[in-house]
């Protein structure tokens, strides 16, 4: 699924557990290791560095280790593209005093412009756990049935136990308001046609993909997709939320602030943005 995992490396103190986690995703993927830092190389950096290598038993000679310079976010995108890589993975930052988790400037940069998917851990440790509980965005969108492929991909490989597709009724408010002027009969009607419909449309997909043992459940949901994504995930105690990058709708120049942003600034859970 990703031939080539990437790190992106701040000597932070979340650093040794973002190693781990990479180190479980080379494993399960089967993947190139790539460690990437943008800033001073030193011979106490290197010295930490190998000491982590060594002591999680990640193969020096077979980890590609990037020391650059420059703008953050250009460098780790240029390096990314140069190397060919197919995830970054990259920490979350948390709020001073609370619980909640974001995105900083960096990592939205490199979203925007990246080719490759993007994985935020919120919280990594240093013994790292499958993803159990894994919602993936089923909204009608043209990269949906490619998000969905590769989120079910994942969870196989993972043995995810319990999954949700996650879809949005389009104008719902819209659509039930001028059922109302038919009455309570038309308006029951109204939503069971509207909920079948989705359902249906994720349905289609899901037929179409080896789904092995995995359960894949739907939930349907009105109102804002990116609010209602963000919500249902954390009522349901999610360990990983899959979305795509909007495909060609020109998502990140004009939706950006307003969709994804509502989750981007308060991270529900882990984050996997999928990319082509």
């Amino acid at each position: 699924m990703f031939k080539k995992i990437a790190l992106a490396i701040s000597f932070s103190p979340t650093m040794e557990a973002l190693i781990c986690e990479s180190k479980r995703l080379k494993d399960l993927f089967d993947s190139e290791l790539i460690l990437i830092h943008v800033g001073e190389k030193t011979a106490t950096l290197e010295q930490n560095l190998s000491f982590m290598l060594d002591k999680h038993q990640i193969q020096k000679d077979k980890t590609k280790i990037v020391w650059e310079s420059g703008n953050p976010a250009k460098k780790i995108i240029q390096t990314c593209d140069k190397e060919g890589v197919d995830l970054l993975v990259a920490g979350a930052l948390k709020t001073e005093g609370f619980f909640n988790y974001y995105l900083g400037s960096i990592a939205r940069k490199i979203i925007r412009k990246s080719k490759c998917s993007v994985l935020t851990l919120i919280e990594p440790m240093l013994k790292p756990t499958p993803f159990e509980k894994v919602v993936i965005n089923g909204t009608q969108q043209e990269q949906t049935p490619y998000v969905i492929q590769r989120g079910i991909q994942w969870c196989k490989l993972d043995n995810a136990k319990k999954v949700y597709v996650v879809n949005e009724i389009k104008m719902y408010g819209f659509q039930m308001a001028t059922a109302g002027e038919g009455g309570e009969g038309e308006i029951a009607s109204t939503r069971r046609k509207l909920v079948g419909e989705e359902v249906q449309y994720v349905e289609n997909i899901l037929k179409q993909i080896d789904k092995g043992d995995l359960r894949v459940n739907v939930k349907i949901t009105c109102g804002k997709w990116a609010v209602e994504l963000a919500r249902f995930s954390t009522d349901f105690n999610a360990d990983l939320l899959v979305v795509g990058d909007e495909g060609n709708l020109g998502f990140f120049d004009r939706l950006f602030p307003h969709d994804l942003e509502d989750i981007l600034s308060d991270l529900p859970c882990n984050l996997l943005i999928i990319k082509k």
